[in-house]
């Protein structure tokens, strides 16, 4: 029964990191499409390509989410499958609304809500929770934000030359490497949650003596977003690229440039930052720089709403999920 359980623990994480990449494609590729910079299948080829590649950059997120989120010496595989439970379940919820919630605070709430299931709040490694996953949270959409918003501003005074169709061109076929460079860092840091659950449980059923990523679970974790990212979300793509703000190919750029740089710092650092919140910030930011109005503060204040539920609906769907899974395995 224990090898059943672990083969169901990592179809089903593999399972969540396809639903990741399908739930988050508007994270690389909304803004080349909203800006005309690419076509939608050409986009989404790019970006599934560029996520396979980013999968092998490090493992240093894979080991925070492995080791530092929940007790290692308390979960079992029992655990992990009921988190990856929860979390697909928000993510198909919010996938169905329209919603860019984000699919790496769905797993740690999912992980977090079947952990307390288990063991109570002394499953839940808090400094590491707030460390690793809130502080980076809330920092990392702001810095997207000024970040772009300071981008755009120099772009525009080094660039004011240039007539407006001369821009837009330049700017398109600088999309081609800003949209590649946010898909690859989307690869980076978002694959490697599902290589952190799926060496967790592989640790936790005793088929590791110690917690390392093993090279067939980087594979398999990097054509399983790869897969996803190609199917593609069109539902939230059309909400990110142009619900919030009416995307111009300088300001898809600066949003690409700099949400693909706070994504890579925070992966080297080993931050399971939320990319969606990031690109979304940076997205903000970008539109901020023609007047505050530009941005549909509304769409923006519904995407916020959802990115505060998602820790905490997450991880109730995972804890209720607990019982039936401890009950069949």
């Amino acid at each position: 029964m224990n090898d059943v359980l672990l083969v169901v623990v990592v179809l089903v994480a593999l399972g969540f990191d396809f639903t990741n990449g399908f739930h988050d494609t508007a994270n690389a590729v909304a803004t080349s499409v909203s800006t005309r910079a690419l076509s939608p299948r050409l986009a989404v080829l790019i970006a599934a390509i560029a996520n396979l590649a980013g999968a092998f950059v490090t493992t240093a997120v894979a080991k925070t989410v492995g080791k530092g989120i929940i007790d290692t010496g308390l979960a079992n595989e029992k655990t992990v499958l009921a988190a990856l439970i929860g979390a697909i379940v928000w993510n198909l919820i919010t996938w169905r609304a329209g919603l860019p919630s984000s699919s790496s605070h769905a797993l740690i709430g999912g992980l977090v809500g079947a952990a307390i299931a288990q063991s109570g709040l002394e499953g839940v490694q808090w400094h590491g929770l707030v460390h690793s996953v809130a502080i980076p949270a809330i920092a990392a959409p702001a810095i997207a934000f000024a970040g772009a918003f300071a981008l755009l501003l120099v772009i525009y005074w080094v660039l004011v030359w240039m007539n407006p169709g001369m821009a837009n061109r330049t700017f398109r076929l600088g999309q081609l490497a800003s949209g590649t460079w946010v898909a690859f860092t989307h690869g980076a840091n978002d694959a490697q949650k599902t290589m952190g659950v799926i060496a967790l449980a592989l640790f936790e059923g005793g088929h590791l003596s110690h917690f390392y990523i093993p090279s067939w679970v980087i594979v398999a974790a990097g054509l399983a977003i790869a897969a996803g990212t190609y199917v593609g979300g069109w539902r939230i793509m059309k909400t990110l690229g142009q619900r919030v703000v009416n995307m111009e190919p300088a300001s898809g750029f600066a949003a690409q440039v700099t949400a693909g740089v706070t994504i890579y710092t925070a992966t080297k650092l080993g931050y399971p930052l939320s990319t969606t919140h990031v690109i979304s910030g940076s997205v903000l930011g970008s539109g901020a720089t023609k007047r505050l109005s530009a941005v549909r503060w509304g769409v923006a204040g519904n995407m916020v709403a959802a990115w505060l539920l998602t820790i905490p609906a997450a991880g109730l769907v995972a804890a209720a999920l607990y019982w039936p899974v401890q009950g069949i395995f």
